[in-house]
């Protein structure tokens, strides 16, 4: 008998998880078959619109990461800074010191740079941005900064300024450091940032480039791209034909990560994957996936999402406002001022948008004028709040003069002070007329007692003698 019970209980159990199930499911969706669908394999991803900052998709996006040559962009970064300030030129040229091999350690990439050697300011951005050279970083670390602990130093400073607040640069490089580490949305901040620079577009879109002969070196070197949406020269099959850069990077701990850029017709899109692994069993070319989970990212992006309306004046179905002292009518419609777009699904419409509203308050005095704000008015989809409009009166309400008047007159009284005053003028009042009927009353007792006594004594007759 026990045992029959337990079976029953377990089946009701069952039941109950496998009726709660949709349930659960339904709760988690987005509202965007598109959305829901898409997964990245990597352990962190980020794709945006470096144009407006809009996100399409995260993944992990500000979980600790290790950048590992991504960090280049950094160094470039301040480097061009350094040029647009006037403190060097790009033809400069500067001497490889000592210094060059700090913090790298072996089989880091490189484009043989060799201590004592000559070498221009631009060469050693190509070179640290094509081949990622790590001890051009260095170079370059030491013209701008004088060391590169300071560099170092100037690179964590200014990934604060760009809102980088899960960053900590230890070297100029990326080869590997446990204290040397950011996130995927960081790398996009630091990317959209260098990625201004035409010098920097020019030069992380290049395939190839051919740096001249130095004191060191007596032949050009030609330097090739690590980016295979790029270049298939190391790597074939992932050009991606709307690519524009940006860096890769490669570490065991910070397995293969890719900053890239895309740009299809009039859109730009940015996209981040890091911690990526290499298929297994896979050899040449095959089983990069940080390249081919970029492609993938960008033709997501590119073929599903489109810019709405989200919210604009045509909203009438909005809460009206009470309008007191109103001329001809006691109540105003409301209607928001401007626009607000988002770069959403396709398969998003106006139903899976939420509103919100905000009143300044319940009711509002004549005279109202039209575009007056009364209140805001937010949208939001799945979760995230797109943007927030002021509401305002679609039309003017004038004030009607005699319940204007009324209405000061009635609030005149209804002051404290005057209730008191007139209370006091009643108490007052009062008084006076009790003490008049008190006073009178006592007046005419006594005027009809003594005045009969004296008509009484001396109206009288006398005698004649």
């Amino acid at each position: 008998m026990k045992k029959s019970r337990l079976i029953s209980l377990l089946l009701v159990l069952v039941l109950a998880l496998s009726l709660s199930a949709p349930f659960a499911a339904a709760a988690e969706s987005s509202g965007s078959a598109i959305l829901d669908a898409m997964t990245v394999n990597a352990k962190a991803a980020i794709l945006v619109d470096p144009d407006t900052d809009e996100i399409l998709y995260e993944l992990n996006a500000h979980e600790k990461m290790y950048p590992a040559s991504i960090t280049k962009v950094m160094t470039c970064l301040l480097t061009l800074e350094a040029v647009d300030r006037g403190e060097l030129t790009l033809e400069q040229t500067v001497t490889a010191s000592q210094a060059i091999h700090t913090g790298i350690g072996d089989n880091a990439s490189t484009a043989d740079i060799k201590v004592g050697e000559e070498i221009r300011i631009i060469d050693l951005l190509y070179a640290a941005l094509i081949p990622s050279a790590n001890e051009a970083c260095n170079i370059m670390a030491e013209t701008v900064s004088g060391d590169v602990a300071s560099f170092v130093e100037l690179m964590n400073q200014r990934a604060a300024e760009l809102g980088m607040t899960g960053t900590h640069f230890a070297n100029t490089h990326g080869y590997h450091d446990d204290n040397h580490y950011t996130t995927a949305y960081d790398v996009y901040l630091m990317s959209k940032e260098a990625m201004k620079h035409e010098t920097f577009r020019t030069i992380v879109s290049s395939l190839n480039y051919t740096m001249p002969a130095t004191n060191m070196h007596p032949e050009e070197r030609i330097v090739r791209s690590t980016n295979a949406l790029i270049s298939n020269f190391r790597v074939a099959g992932y050009l991606y034909q709307y690519a524009t850069g940006v860096k890769t990077g490669h570490t065991p701990e910070a397995g293969y990560c890719l900053s890239a850029s895309a740009t299809k017709e009039d859109r730009n899109l940015m996209s981040v994957v890091m911690g990526c692994d290499r298929e297994p069993g896979t050899t040449g070319s095959e089983g990069f996936i940080y390249f081919s989970e970029t492609i993938r990212l960008f033709d997501w992006g590119f073929n599903n999402f489109t810019r709405q309306t989200m919210l604009d004046e045509t909203k009438r179905d909005i809460q009206e406002v009470e309008v007191t002292l109103g001329k001809d009518t006691n109540y105003v419609t409301l209607e928001p001022q401007g626009e607000v777009t988002a770069l959403l699904p396709k398969d998003v419409t106006a139903e899976n948008f939420k509103y919100d509203y905000t009143l300044n308050a319940e009711s509002v005095e004549a005279p109202v004028e039209k575009g007056q704000q009364l209140g805001t008015i937010s949208v939001s989809f799945n979760g995230k709040t797109y943007g927030t409009l002021p509401l305002v009166a679609s039309i003017s309400v004038e004030r009607d003069p005699w319940l204007y008047r009324l209405d000061r007159l009635q609030k005149f009284f209804d002051q404290l002070w005057v209730k008191i005053l007139l209370v006091v003028i009643l108490v007052l009042i009062a008084f006076l007329l009790l003490r008049r009927l008190f006073f009178r009353g006592r007046r005419g007792r006594y005027g009809s007692s003594y005045g009969g006594g004296r008509r009484s004594r001396y109206t009288g007759s006398r005698r004649r003698r």
